[in-house]
């Protein structure tokens, strides 16, 4: 199995991005998908998650910014990232429940400048 993110960069604040998170190989369920970020010298936090039925949970710092979706066919999630704060700036990581097992994606860099 494998996560495969992208959509990270450098925005400034105000912007938006997309990122995306890909699953691949054998892969028989999947639960929860979801997405946390890590800023240098901080705890990994989460951000947003979504269940396979869609119901959505959000970090209260994100609240009305962020958007998660999946697309359960493609089996990829998604978070949309609108007026973006120098403080969302992090390396975010998608995490997968695939029933059995969790997965982690590599990170992607989001940074966003003043």
């Amino acid at each position: 199995v494998q996560l495969v993110e992208s959509g990270g960069g450098l925005v400034q604040a105000g912007g938006s991005l997309r990122l995306s998170c890909a699953a691949s190989g054998s892969i028989r369920t999947i639960n929860s998908m979801g997405w946390y970020r890590q800023a240098p010298g901080k705890q990994r936090d989460m951000v947003a998650t979504i269940t396979t039925s869609g119901r959505t949970n959000y970090a209260e710092s994100v609240k009305g910014r962020f958007s998660i979706s999946r697309d359960n066919g493609k089996k990829t999630a998604y978070l949309q990232m609108n007026s973006l704060k120098p403080e969302d700036t992090a390396v975010y990581y998608c995490n997968v429940d695939f029933g059995i097992s969790n997965y982690w994606g590599q990170g992607t860099q989001v940074t966003v400048s003043s």
